[in-house]
This record gives C-alpha cells, sequence and structure tokens, in this order.
C-alpha cells in the first residue's frame, strides 16, 4: 500500500516537492555558511519525494548549533513552507483519495519548520539507536 501511495504521491506532488527543494539546496550550498541549510533541504527533499514509509526522528546528539540553525532556518525559509505545505495538505483533502496525501503534506511540515537535528528513518525501524 506504501508504495501505491508513494507512486500516486510522486505523480501528483512529490515531484516538484522534490525539485523545489533541490533547487534551494543546490543555491544555500554556494556559500560555506549555507551548507548545512543546503543538506538539510536536500533530506527535506528526499523526504518529499518518498514520504510513505518513513518518518522523523529527533537526533539525541542534536546540540545548540542545530537550535541556532533552526531559529535562522525559520526566520528565513521554514514558515513559507510550512505555509506552502498546509495549502497543499488542505487543496488535497478535497478528494477522498487526496486524503493520505494531504496527511503527509502534514507530516512534512514539522520537518520543514525546523529540520536541522532530526533525522528521517524508515517507519518500519523509527527508534533504532544509530549513534
Amino acid at each position: 500500500m506504501k508504495t501505491i501511495l508513494n507512486i500516486i504521491w510522486l505523480l501528483l506532488a512529490g515531484l516538484w516537492l522534490f525539485l523545489g527543494y533541490l533547487l534551494a539546496g543546490v543555491l544555500l550550498c554556494i556559500t560555506v555558511i549555507g551548507i548545512p541549510f543546503g543538506l538539510a533541504a536536500f533530506r527535506i527533499g528526499g523526504y518529499a519525494l518518498w514520504p510513505f514509509g518513513r518518518t522523523v526522528v529527533d537526533r539525541r546528539d542534536a546540540g545548540a548549533p542545530s537550535l541556532v540553525g533552526n531559529v535562522l532556518w525559520f526566520l528565513l525559509a521554514g514558515w513559507w513552507l510550512a505555509l506552502g505545505h498546509i495549502a497543499t495538505g488542505i487543496a488535497q483533502f478535497v478528494t477522498i483519495i487526496g486524503i493520505p496525501l494531504g496527511i503527509a503534506n502534514f507530516k512534512l511540515i514539522p520537518v520543514a519548520l525546523f529540520p536541522l537535528g532530526r533525522e528521517i528513518v524508515s517507519t518500519d525501524r523509527p527508534f533504532t539507536d544509530r549513534w
């Protein structure tokens, strides 16, 4: 079922979201200061491309730099991205087949707001200790 939802998602929203995050990541990686934000955009883009079957967990080893980076991200880009996901999610709720897609869009809001200090993992093992 996850695969079917991912294919529908890819065709209706995922590809465009992925390309947007990919462009943002490339632009952010132009400067040395923007590289952590660019890498975060690439991670979110991969998650936006194929969201079903994956989830976001907090990293326990993330510290103060992630907090400062998340504040900067929120002020510069995060709230715009979250508004886009909210609008798209509401629009997807109009049809019955769009309801799971809208839910997936709402799952992207927290990571779009604060991406640093989080990790995207498979739902088969969301709480595996990797560190």
